[in-house]
This record gives structure tokens, C-alpha cells and sequence, in this order.
């Protein structure tokens, strides 16, 4: 059956996305070596700037050209920026030592964002279009798929390090990405067209702004544990480049359990509880984090897999409560949610380099990033106050949001 063979390309899909999105932070510490690309803390985090800006505007446009071109279109030009990007990283490799790398790498990081704002929600709504009747659970095997590959991309880094070519995982990324195009092209992937909302464009609600600080701040508290954990491993405690891996792979891991796992315990425990909750538990690790001696890498370990739960149901919940509640712009909630969380992620990717270069450690930093996480403990009563828990943990895709009703 065409849809099973559809469904199955969309799930392996995820697992790659997953793995090309994680692929340069995964090579931090290469991008870093002064006997490799040799960037400052200052340019390495620059090299993010291109991925917000253009996953920002992909992830706003993408569910207006999916209606202009359809689904399938869009997820195949997001696997094309993916593959863009893989292409320009390996095209820096010869000339890292020469001033051409840098820009090159701005090129790269560019297409990785335009790849994620348009593949991950076409995604979504393809793997809710081919499981009519379990839109729920396929779109929560999608996300556990996905964060599967943003998972084992540092674990492909440790290994091609180990063997003595780390540029191994973007070729591997490259062959992926080229198999992936080669098997959707001649798949009909259809879905239906998501109706235009009635009566115009809707005013943007001022509730709508709690959230996006929400995901403003939660899109810095997971980038300083997905962007910079390596480096802290390898400078600030000493440790290798392979606990650092293990460290990264663990955080990413336990993102992914934390979402299937409250997604299936959300009935026993209330979303409100759970969205209450976890920032203040991400507080604290950043405190333990904070506070880590040099010296034990399996505390460090420990500690960012703990990062990784206190990070894992807070932006599915912050979609869905945010769903529910703003009913007049419901189906561009996700859209909105994840354009102010890349914001967030920009600033933790770029915001710390400068810092580093101005003499402020990476221990201070997520000493800092803990007052960040309780404030984003206290914004998650106001986001969610009173507001009765979603039926699931994970949002639906904005063509399977129930309409708002028409304005009288």
C-alpha cells in the first residue's frame, strides 16, 4: 500500500532530520581546534546566526506555501536546504585554514535552518495525513524518531573522530539525504489542503505573548545544553572529546524519552503539573552543572541527561496549551511557537560566544542559565493558569487543529 510505504519514508525521514540538525553542534569542538578550523568562541557562535534567521522565516512561511504548493513540494525543498547544507560543510573541509571556510560554514548552518522551518512541520502533516485515524500517535512516533537521530548524530561524531575522519557524518548525512530525495520524488504524498480560516486574517491575542516569551527562554535554556555542552566538557571540566559526545548523545536521549514518557503518563500526571514543574527542575541541574569539579565525567554525563528530561515536554506543551486556548489562531500557533523559540535558540547560540570572549566561563553561563530557567518556571503559571490540560502532549499540525468557531 502506497500510505504504508509513504508513512515509512516519513518516519525514516525524521531519524535523519534529526541527525543532519544536530550534526554541527555535534562537531563543536572541532569547529573550535586551533589543528582544525580554529574559530573563537565569539565566530562559532555566529555561525548559528543564518540557521535563526532563516528557520524563523521558514517556519512562518512554511504552512502558506504549503497551501500554495502543497505539502510534498515544501518537504522536498527542506530536504534540499538539509542537503545544501551538508554539501557547503563538506566544501569548507579543504579550505578550513583559508579565509573562504568561514563563509562556507555561514552558507551551511543558512540552509540547515531553512531545511528544519520547512521539513519538520511538512513532516508532521504528512505523517498525520497517511494515520487518519491515529493522527496522535503518529505524530508522537515522528518526534520520538526525530529526536532518535538528534541523538545519535554525537555518537556518529565520537565514532568517525575515533577512526580518524570526523567529516565522516556529514558524507553519511549527504548519502541519507540524496537516498531520502531519490525514494519521495515518485511517491504521491498527498494531503488534504488545510481551508483557508473564515473571515480573514485574526488579530495576533495578547495572551499570545506569555508564550512566546516562554518559548523564548526555553529556546536558550536547550541551546546552552545542545550548543556549548561539549565545549564545557572538554575546557571547563576536562574531560574528552568522547565523554563530551556521551554527554550531548545523553541530553538529546533523554529529550526524547521525557517527551514519549510524559506523553504516556500525562493522564496519571496533569500537563499543568508536569509544564509546572520541569523548568524549575531544569534550574536545578543547571546549578549542579554550574557547580561540576574537573575530573568527573560521569557526573557530567549524569547531569546533562537530567537537562535533557527538564527540557523535554516544555515546547510540545507550550504548542498544545497555546492550541487550545488561542482558538482564533490556532492552526499558526506552532508556527508562531517555534519561529519565538529559534529567537531563543539564537541568542543562547551567538549571545554566548561574545561572553566567553569577554573572560565569563562556561560554568557562569549555566550558573546564569538557571535564573533563566526559574523564570521560566514562574512564566508557566501564567502561560497555563487555568487552563485545563490538552488531550495530548504533543501538538496536532495545523491542517488537523479543530477550527475556531466563526466570529458572530
Amino acid at each position: 500500500m502506497a500510505t504504508r510505504t509513504e508513512g515509512l519514508v516519513v518516519n525514516i525521514a525524521g531519524v535523519v532530520q534529526g541527525i543532519v540538525l544536530v550534526t554541527i553542534p555535534a562537531a563543536s569542538t572541532i569547529f573550535t581546534d586551533p589543528a582544525e578550523y580554529g574559530l573563537s568562541s565569539t565566530r562559532y557562535g555566529g555561525m548559528f546566526l543564518p540557521q535563526v534567521v532563516l528557520a524563523i522565516t521558514a517556519s512562518l512561511l512554511g504552512a502558506l506555501l504549503s497551501r500554495r504548493w502543497g505539502t510534498k513540494p515544501v518537504y522536498l525543498a527542506g530536504l534540499g536546504c538539509s542537503l545544501l547544507s551538508m554539501v557547503l560543510l563538506l566544501a569548507s573541509i579543504p579550505v578550513m585554514h583559508q579565509a573562504g571556510a568561514y563563509p562556507l560554514l555561514l552558507g551551511a548552518t543558512a540552509a540547515l535552518g531553512a531545511g528544519f522551518g520547512l521539513a519538520v512541520p511538512a513532516l508532521n502533516s504528512l505523517a498525520a495525513a497517511f494515520h487518519p485515524g491515529r493522527v496522535d500517535s503518529a505524530v508522537l512516533v515522528l518526534n520520538a524518531l526525530l529526536g532518535l537521530g538528534t541523538a545519535l548524530a554525537p555518537v556518529f561524531v565520537a565514532l568517525f573522530v575515533g577512526l580518524g575522519f570526523w567529516w565522516g557524518l556529514p558524507v553519511l548525512s549527504t548519502l541519507l539525504l540524496v537516498g531520502l530525495l531519490l525514494v519521495s520524488l515518485p511517491l504521491p504524498m498527498r494531503t488534504a489542503t488545510a481551508a483557508p480560516a473564515a473571515g480573514g486574517r485574526s488579530a495576533v491575542p495578547a495572551r499570545f505573548w506569555a508564550y512566546a516569551a516562554f518559548a523564548v527562554l526555553y529556546g536558550m535554556c536547550e541551546t546552552v545544553n545542545g550548543n556549548w555542552s561539549t565545549l564545557d566538557i572538554t575546557g571547563s571540566l576536562g574531560g574528552s572529546a568522547t565523554t563530551a559526545a556521551l554527554a550531548l548523545t545523553a541530553f538529546w536521549a533523554m529529550v526524547t524519552l521525557g517527551r514519549i514518557g510524559f506523553a504516556a503518563a500525562h493522564s496519571v500526571i496533569g500537563a499543568r503539573t508536569v509544564y509546572h514543574s520541569l523548568p524549575f527542575l531544569l534550574a536545578a541541574v543547571f546549578v549542579l552543572i554550574a557547580l561540576l569539579p574537573s575530573g568527573m565525567p560521569g557526573l557530567a554525563v549524569l547531569a546533562f541527561g537530567m537537562a535533557g528530561i527538564g527540557c523535554s515536554a516544555l515546547l510540545p506543551l507550550t504548542i498544545s496549551f497555546g492550541q487550545a486556548e488561542l482558538t482564533p489562531i490556532s492552526g499558526a500557533v506552532a508556527g508562531g511557537v517555534i519561529a519565538c523559540y529559534q529567537l531563543g535558540y539564537g541568542i543562547a547560540a551567538f549571545g554566548v560566544g561574545p561572553v566567553l570572549a569577554a573572560g565569563v566561563r562556561l560554568p557562569t553561563v549555566y550558573a546564569v542559565a538557571a535564573v533563566i530557567a526559574a523564570l521560566m518556571g514562574l512564566l508557566s503559571f501564567a502561560v497555563a493558569h487555568r487552563r485545563p490540560s490538552p488531550a495530548t502532549l504533543h501538538p496536532r499540525p495545523p491542517s488537523h487543529v479543530a477550527p475556531a468557531a466563526p466570529s458572530p
